[in-house]
């Protein structure tokens, strides 16, 4: 079909068409060249020893896959920056449906990977389909539509009951507080929540939590909502982290690794020594000693403290003050949104951004317990970095239209 003139389009298609913001863009594709560079760096020396059949003593194992991937996910973000991100709103509700559907799927013997510990978060590969974990999946739905569902608040009519009743006067009190308005935002995330809790995944959990909850507060939900909601899910988290064994062992080896120093708590050690070691112009780019089978899997959860080994204090600070500029700058397009659904969709992506990247640092420093989440664009995953390309390809679509004035 041939493509229509400017002057033959609609307002909102021209505005779909307008340019992307670069300094965004610009940021996200240097943060996803340094992490390509550091996962190859991270990974070579543990794929030439791993003689799997998976692997095979490959060096260029890890790097290959994890370059497909960043290719393939750079042409969905353009993809997704091209199309009006408004299509999103009608489609919230079948996304979200999609998820829930894979998170009941995976808790199916059969569908999940099998693990020793019993974890049930992982799809298994099948086919040309790679392994991959729906709660990635669920966090971005759940901020589709809550936003897309928040982002009409404004105009939405206030059920009125009668108050000739005593049913009739708690409804309007419950509705005066915001309680009603809250009810239908609560059934799903708790919905969501605990399937996820039944994989379980605690770390995927906070993250969707998070993601709500930010949405949520910048849709204008009162703050005491959120104090009284933000105790019950610590009681709770509490609860569930001290009755199920395996996080439990993670708090007592956040509190002292040395405790288990060959063992659960070797990972964080070594981990730390590489932080150490780094100094504060690093051992030079290549030249790690802990990423020689001394720490497990460095090209997942723990690539960061390759990162700070090879590149030292300055490198490390380096790839965080361009996280930050690139969080700070997703904040700012919120601000500069054309409408409310916009500035609801980049603060929660952006928000999940800058938590997941605080959790990972601080459990590779051991300032966190390990809550076993990657660091965006540097950690091997080629699922999660097409999620999360995806999502830039969504901020990057609103971003085209932060010219126009702004309407709810």
């Amino acid at each position: 079909m041939a493509r229509k003139p400017l002057r033959d389009l609609t307002m909102e298609e021209q505005l779909a068409r307008g340019p992307v913001d670069l300094p965004f863009l610009m940021l996200l594709l240097l943060l996803l060249g340094i992490g390509l560079i550091m996962m190859f760096s991270a990974s070579y020396a543990s794929a030439y020893y791993d003689s799997s059949n998976t692997v095979r003593n490959d060096p260029m194992y890890y790097i290959k896959r994890q370059a497909f991937f960043s290719f393939a996910g750079l042409i969905f973000m353009y993809i997704v920056s091209r199309i009006d991100y408004q299509y999103l709103r009608p489609l919230s509700i079948f996304i979200l449906g999609f998820a829930m559907i894979l998170l009941l799927l995976v808790l199916i013997p059969g569908f999940h990977t099998v693990r020793t510990d019993g974890v049930k978060r992982w799809f298994r590969s099948m086919g040309p389909i790679p392994s991959f974990q729906p709660s990635e999946i669920a966090k971005v739905a759940l901020v589709i539509f809550f936003a897309a569902r928040l982002s009409k608040r404004d105009s939405e009519k206030k059920k009125r009951f009668t108050n000739r009743t005593l049913t009739g006067r708690t409804l309007n009190r419950l509705e005066k507080i915001g309680f009603l308005e809250l009810v239908p935002y609560g059934a799903v995330l708790g919905t969501i929540l605990v399937l996820v809790v039944l994989e379980p995944h605690m770390s995927g959990c906070i993250l969707i939590m998070v993601g709500a909850a930010s949405v949520l507060f910048v849709a204008g939900i009162h703050l005491g909502w959120f104090i009284s909601a933000g105790s019950l899910a610590i009681a709770a988290l509490t609860y569930i982290v001290f009755n199920t064994k395996y996080m439990t062992n993670r708090i007592n080896l956040w509190l002292d690794p040395w405790t288990d120093p060959t063992g659960l708590g070797y990972q964080t050690i070594q981990s730390l020594y590489a932080i150490g070691s780094g100094g504060l112009l690093g051992l030079g780019l290549g030249k790690s000693k802990q990423k020689f089978l001394y720490i497990p899997e460095p090209e997942n959860d723990f690539v960061f403290p390759i990162v700070v080994e090879e590149l030292g204090f300055i490198g490390g600070a380096l790839v965080l003050l361009l996280f930050a500029l690139l969080i700070l700058r997703g904040y700012w397009l919120a601000l500069h949104a054309r409408d409310k659904f916009g500035t609801l969709i980049i603060v929660g992506f952006i928000t999940l951004l800058a938590v997941q990247v605080f959790l990972n640092v601080g459990v590779v420093t051991n300032l966190i317990p390990n809550t076993g989440i990657s660091l965006p664009f540097f950690s091997y995953g080629g699922t999660a970095l097409m999620i999360h390309l995806a999502e830039m390809g969504v901020i990057l679509s609103i971003s085209r239209q932060i010219q126009a004035p702004k309407k709810d």
